[in-house]
């Protein structure tokens, strides 16, 4: 391993768009041969300031079944790589704001019998987070009271190095519980394989997050489930817009996801009462471990919950066609996707390429990401496709670093380059009437939504929506762990639901012109030494979520 780089040079570097390239070389040395084989492992902001390769447009497919009796045929294809879970239409529900989503959360907490499973990036330390942990503990307590009644286990996955960060955190505020509750709870930490050795030790705290963390946001309580891209901090239940949607009394898909959560969980840390952490029995240590087997073990782990979920649910519905099973035809499917690259897991990507490569001129998609870093086969496939784009992203003011200090203070400033990059590139391949790209804006709150909404030719409701934790950037295809869900619909009340949550995103944007990146305001300086700043999710010198 070559000697590494300076703290203070390797900042210097990443923010002179002019140096990336360098940089990027140089960040592979971290990481051993055999991981750099699987693609460039690009520390902090490189991805993001590096220039594009050059766009070869792809030809879109011809336009599939359409209507409501061909949308399902049309979709299904997702099958071929992921489970595919039949849900009722009426039981699923858009929540629209982060209040609502924190009240949905806490009452389902209360009310628990079995099971809580909650997975996030981090548990944030303020009184919100603690009125959290607080139902949690009155639900435990609850059920101890009933004894035989009630049974309840709650299992929280968390990130090791956000939620191990500062004296107070993720885990200070569990520790309560689980010293009381040691046999009810489990709090597991999962740490990237690829932060070990010398680079485990040279960067510090915070910045170390930019190497891989836990990004699942999946909260399940009993038979239901909110599947979103929020974390478990004061911010996101008050006034960071995010996207929500909650599955009531679906087993099924509820013991999928607790299933998935317990499997990451399994190869993760275990936090003990005293504060320690150890692995369970028989598993390979993330970093002190064998990086191959660690990957391996964990790859087996997870995807044996993904392949028994995929063949049970294809052995249930070839009952359905033979007539051995006696169900209604169902009106919503639910299809879970997963991407855990530095696992050798790469659902989720397949997916979603195979998608945008098939939406043609007889779609139309709304696409929304908190951090505009499109990789760069999506935005080949976006501005090769046929389909219409309507593309959001948070303005400047409302980057949930905008104003802060040091490093963090430059984000916003990052994100603008991406974005003038991509609409530069919209307008020399003349797709401006095709690919419309627009920025949230509202006073005093913070931008985080992510997923998109997949409309069909004279159909103004969606049929199809994308929500979980992906960002459609490079940290979400490579380096952290993602999880979302496709939801493709014929219910017309769930259409509904969902074109009013995109309809209330994009109602407060405004659309990116080219006048717009010459304002004063959207000028990207080279950073000078005296201030130096930069990036966050995505690709971030912290993961903001």
């Amino acid at each position: 391993m070559a000697a590494p780089m300076t703290w203070r040079r390797l900042i210097y570097s990443v923010y002179a768009p002019a140096l990336t390239g360098v940089f990027t070389r140089m960040s592979d040395t971290f990481f051993r041969t055999r991981d750099r084989r699987r693609g460039s492992s690009v520390l902090l902001l490189a991805p993001l300031l590096a220039e594009s390769d050059p766009l070869t447009l792809s030809q879109p497919r011809p336009p599939g079944p359409t209507g409501a009796e061909g949308l399902l045929t049309r979709f299904h294809w997702m099958a071929e790589h992921v489970p595919a879970f039949r849900v009722p239409g009426a039981q699923v529900r858009v929540l629209r704001s982060p209040d609502e989503f924190y009240q949905a959360m806490k009452a389902r907490i209360k009310t628990a019998k079995s099971r809580v499973v909650m997975a996030s990036l981090y548990l944030g330390t303020g009184p919100l987070e603690q009125d959290l942990v607080d139902c949690m503990q009155e639900a435990l307590e609850r059920s101890h009271r009933e004894g035989g009644a009630s049974d309840l286990k709650i299992s929280i996955l968390l990130d090791y190095t956000r939620g191990s960060r500062g004296k107070r955190n993720s885990r200070s505020m569990l520790l309560p519980l689980l010293r009381r509750f040691a046999q009810h709870m489990r709090v597991s930490l999962y740490h990237t394989p690829d932060l070990r050795g010398l680079l485990r030790l040279l960067i510090p705290e915070r910045f170390n997050e930019t190497i891989g963390v836990q990004h699942i946001k999946v909260y399940l309580f009993d038979n239901s489930l909110i599947i979103s891209g929020a974390n478990l901090s004061d911010s996101y239940f008050t006034n960071r817009q995010d996207r929500y949607v909650l599955l009531e009394d679906c087993p099924a898909l509820a013991d999928f996801f607790s299933e998935l959560v317990g499997a990451v969980g399994d190869v993760s840390l275990q936090l003990g009462p005293d504060d320690t952490v150890d692995m369970m029995e028989d598993m390979v240590h993330p970093y002190q471990g064998n990086r191959a087997e660690f990957s391996a073990l964990a790859q087996r782990r997870i995807m044996t919950v993904v392949n028994t979920a995929q063949a049970r649910q294809r052995m249930e519905e070839a009952e359905l066609q033979a007539g051995v099973a006696e169900e209604p035809p169902p009106d919503t499917w639910v299809f879970p996707l997963v991407q855990m690259k530095p696992l050798g897991i790469r659902l989720d990507e397949r997916v979603t390429e195979r998608l945008l490569t098939e939406a043609g001129g007889d779609a139309q998609v709304y696409l929304t990401s908190g951090y505009f870093n499109l990789t760069q086969a999506y935005m080949r496939l976006v501005l090769g496709a046929g389909a219409r784009y309507h593309i959001l992203t948070a303005s400047p003011q409302v980057n949930g670093f905008f104003g802060a200090k040091g490093v963090a203070g430059a984000i916003p400033a990052a994100y603008t380059h991406l974005a003038q990059q991509f609409y530069s590139k919209v307008c020399d391949l003349r797709q401006a009437h095709r690919v419309r790209v627009h920025e949230y804006y509202r006073q005093d709150w913070t931008f985080h939504a992510k997923g998109l909404w997949y409309y069909l030719t004279g159909c103004d409701r969606p049929c199809l929506t994308l929500i979980g934790s992906p960002n459609f950037g490079y940290r979400s295809v490579h380096r952290d762990l993602e999880a979302q869900i496709a939801i493709v619909t014929e219910n017309q009340e769930l259409q509904t639901q969902l074109q009013q949550e995109q309809e209330m995103l994009y109602q407060r944007s405004t659309e990116v012109s080219s006048a717009t990146f010459r304002q004063p305001d959207r000028h990207v300086k080279l950073w000078p030494p005296e201030r130096v700043t930069g990036p966050d999710a995505g690709v971030s010198m912290a993961r903001g979520g």
